[in-house]
């Protein structure tokens, strides 16, 4: 029972018998879709059998019955279009041979995307569909839902963050007529950035949190409430209470989720047991406690495997904490360990130096390729696994204080949807920030498929790109502007010091001062004043209602890709 892979999230298989679906669960397959009709051959496995099996594996089972020698008709194929987009990824169809499971995943895509790159995907697994090129040439873009009951907005923000209040406010304040709504279930905004200097004993809690009522720009329609279900080929997102929102353009700024369950013994040891984490409102305060309260000890700060939010913030932590023992003279008490999942300090080697000037005066043990598994709070054990030479180790660690940062993802509801891309972010163009096979559908910010940081840094750069090609594709017309990955860390290595990690696309410096006047590559204290006090300000106040910060969307470099 071969399978053969057209994309990254939808396979074709030959008859799928009830013991095959545990070997395409072994292959990563979450979905089965039966294209074959019972009863077309003697020895064929009825559907409700591998239905069975299916869901005795945890995987999602629909049949769209194709009688054999015929061409799927227009409900067969909305039915697939349907499945293709809600169930989960990867997905594998099957019929007699894999060809009409081919054909029907081709007629259900015709209309999304061009109609060659729907017969080169084909092509490329060894799939011959060249006999339908005519009828997916023919297939109109997917008209506008007439669903009754079906609420309709020129632009559909989807996330009340950074991201998505940022892009709003850029839009409403080039065109204050657009119809434009935002879909967020949070009654609260947090200024994230801030938490480390909570935990820095710089901020209080409360300064970094605002109510998201406050935020949402003039002119904007605020829907409390979370998507459920994207369809990008209808232009409909479905909410969670089930209501049906239409669109002419969508924006996606969803963010990234934390996966605290990741690290077994993590969740239930979090906030007591000197286990903490900056990357929560309820836990900075408490690192904070933790740092004036150590005197002596064992101090461990963590790093997972990228990508996640903001990749200096681990180390921010630490940093902060080191000056305050060393200005309370208790930091030659103190073991400080960093166990870093990647192999370097920081992903662009030019700031390196600098940091590890950090690392060795405050006497930090370096720990590379070394990925924090388990937590043991009442034992204050925390178990790594550490790369070697030879293969990894497991090594068991005790603490006083552990930092913990966890492991990120794309949302569930993103990464489960036709917008994902192999990694489970969304899949935009990495210059445009529009999607590759969803002209309709952009992104901006912790959600997308690109190389560049997740910062808010990057948002605020991205922002009046993703708002002025938004407005080109409303006219009908190609993306104007381009993002060349720009993302800034400033990584605080003392009270009154920082080192202002800037740069774009390839881990090529941008720095947006005069060296003159602040050298990034080297701790400077001239900027300390601006992380406390001006860059929160230019938060609130600028960025997320659209003044850009001086930020002016670049023209396209290389045209649409």
């Amino acid at each position: 029972m071969p399978t053969n892979h057209i994309t990254e999230r939808y396979a074709v298989s030959p008859q799928v018998a009830p013991q095959d679906v545990a070997v395409l669960k072994s292959e990563g397959f979450r979905s089965i879709i039966c294209f074959r009709p019972d009863g077309e051959a003697p020895d064929q496995p009825e559907a409700n059998l591998v239905a069975e099996a299916a869901k005795a594996s945890d995987m999602a089972f629909v049949t769209i019955p194709v009688k054999a020698g015929t061409v799927p008709d227009d409900s067969q194929i909305q039915a697939t279009r349907a499945s293709l987009t809600s169930l989960p990824t990867p997905i594998v169809g099957y019929c007699r041979s894999g060809t009409r499971a081919a054909q029907i995943w081709a007629l259900a895509e015709a209309g999304s995307r061009p109609a060659s790159d729907i017969l080169a995907d084909a092509a490329r697994a060894g799939i011959d569909l060249g006999g339908l090129k005519s009828r997916l040439e023919a297939v109109p873009a997917p008209s506008m839902p007439s669903r009754e009951g079906a609420r309709h907005f020129q632009v559909l923000v989807i996330g009340g963050g950074a991201g998505g209040l940022s892009v709003a406010a850029s839009l409403l304040k080039r065109d204050s007529a657009l119809a434009l709504g935002i879909v967020e279930p949070s009654e609260e905004h947090f200024y994230q950035p801030g938490w480390t200097l909570v935990g820095g004993g710089v901020f209080k809690a409360a300064q970094t949190r605002r109510r998201e009522q406050d935020l949402i720009p003039k002119g904007a329609v605020w829907l409390k409430n979370a998507v459920e279900l994207f369809r990008p080929e209808a232009r409909e997102v479905v909410l969670k209470d089930g209501t049906v929102l239409s669109y002419d353009a969508l924006i996606v700024a969803t963010g990234i989720s934390l996966n605290w369950d990741a690290i077994p013994g993590l969740t239930e040891t979090l906030g007591k047991n000197g286990v903490t984490s900056n990357y929560r409102y309820d836990l900075a305060p408490y690192t904070w406690q933790l740092v004036e309260r150590l005197k002596g000890g064992k101090a461990i700060f963590t790093q997972p495997p990228m990508p996640i939010k903001c990749a200096g913030a681990p180390q921010k932590a630490m940093y902060l904490a080191c000056d305050a023992w060393r200005r309370r003279g208790v930091l030659k008490s103190i073991s400080v360990d960093f166990n870093t999942a990647t192999p370097g300090l920081f992903g662009v080697k030019e700031f390196v130096p600098a940091l590890m000037n950090y690392v060795r005066d405050y006497d930090i043990a370096l720990h590379l390729g070394s990925k924090l598994v388990a937590v043991n709070g009442p034992e204050r054990i925390a178990v790594f696994e550490r790369k070697t030479e030879t293969g990894v180790d497991r090594v068991e660690c005790a603490f006083d204080m552990l930092h913990v940062v966890p492991p990120q993802v794309s949302p569930k509801v993103v990464r489960e949807s036709a917008i994902a891309g192999s990694d489970g972010f969304v899949e935009v163009n990495p210059e445009t920030l529009q999607h590759v096979r969803y002209p309709q559908v952009f992104a901006l910010g912790d959600v997308i498929g690109t190389s560049c940081a997740k910062t808010a840094a990057a948002v605020r750069v991205q922002a009046p790109v993703v708002a002025t090609n938004v407005l080109a594709f409303l006219k009908r017309k190609d993306p104007v502007s381009g993002y060349d990955g720009y993302g800034a860390c400033p990584l605080t290595v003392e009270n009154g010091k920082i080192v202002l990690a800037e740069f774009s696309y390839g881990g090529k410096l941008a720095p947006t001062m005069p060296r003159w006047l602040l050298n990034g590559q080297k701790a400077t204290r001239l900027a300390w004043w601006l992380k406390k006090y001006v860059m929160p300000a230019l938060y609130w106040k600028g960025m997320l209602k659209g003044h850009e910060l001086f930020v002016a969307p670049k023209p396209l470099k290389s045209g649409k890709k």
